[in-house]
C-alpha cells in the first residue's frame, strides 16, 4: 500500500507516572498498573506530502486505566496555534497513526488503544530542551506545565546519567532518561512528580524511526 510521504525531525520530551526507567520500555507492565503520560515534540524540519511542518510543535496528554496494550485509553492533543488548516490536518493525520506503515511508529501502534479522543486545541506551546544536560520545559498556559531535570543520586544529589538504546524502537532508537514533573489541567488531568522521563532527538517517517 502506498502512503503519503512524511517526515518529522526535531526534539521530544516525554513524562509518565512510572518510576525511573519505565518498565514499558522493556516490555514489562507499568509501575502502578496504569499509565498517565504526556509527550511533546518541537519540529525543526518536517513535511506531510507537500505541506511544510517545520517550526510547529505539538503536545499530547494520555491516560490508560491499565497497561497501554489493554486499551480503553484517552488522548488529548494541542498543536501550535499558528499552524494553518492544512498543517493542522496533516499533523492530526500523522498523530492518528494513519498514512503510516503498520507498526512503524508510536502513533500507529498506540492508535487502537484509545477509546476516546478529545477535540484538539490550538494554542501557544513553549518548548525547551537541552538534551546533553537533560533539562527541559513544556508549557501551554492553562493546560500543562512540564519540567525536566536529571535523575539524581538520592544520597549525594549527584546527577545520574542513563542512556537507553532501542535499535528496533517505534518511538526512538536512543534516548536520555531523566526526571520529570507535570501538572495538566486540561481534559486529561496529570499530576506527576519526579517520575520517569525520556528525551531524544526525533527523526520519524512514514516507515518508522530513522
Amino acid at each position: 500500500m502506498a502512503y503519503v510521504d512524511w517526515s518529522l525531525q526535531g526534539h521530544s520530551i516525554a513524562n509518565c507516572n512510572c518510576d525511573f526507567g519505565c518498565p514499558c520500555q522493556f516490555n514489562s507492565l507499568p509501575t502502578h498498573g496504569d499509565c498517565h503520560a504526556m509527550t511533546a515534540v518541537k519540529i525543526e524540519k518536517g513535511h506531510f506530502g507537500e505541506v511544510d511542518l517545520s517550526g510547529l510543535a505539538f503536545c499530547g496528554m494520555f491516560a490508560w486505566p491499565r497497561a497501554i496494550h489493554l486499551g480503553n485509553g484517552e488522548a488529548f492533543v494541542v498543536i501550535s496555534e499558528h499552524a494553518t488548516e492544512a498543517q493542522r490536518n496533516a499533523l492530526l493525520t500523522i498523530l492518528s497513526g494513519n498514512e503510516t506503515a503498520p507498526g512503524a511508529t508510536i502513533f500507529n501502534v498506540f492508535a487502537p488503544t484509545f477509546a476516546k479522543m478529545h477535540d484538539p486545541v490550538f494554542a501557544p506551546i513553549e518548548f525547551y530542551l537541552d538534551l546533553e544536560r537533560r533539562i527541559g520545559r513544556v508549557r501551554i498556559p492553562g493546560i500543562i506545565d512540564t519540567s525536566i531535570e536529571p535523575i539524581r543520586n538520592p544520597v549525594t544529589g549527584k546527577e545520574h546519567r542513563v542512556s537507553v538504546v532501542l535499535p528496533e524502537g517505534f518511538e526512538y532508537h536512543q534516548a536520555e532518561y531523566a526526571s520529570g514533573s507535570t501538572r495538566a489541567e486540561g481534559p486529561i488531568k496529570l499530576t506527576l512528580a519526579n517520575s520517569h522521563s525520556h528525551l531524544y532527538d526525533l527523526h520519524m517517517t512514514t516507515n518508522g524511526v530513522v
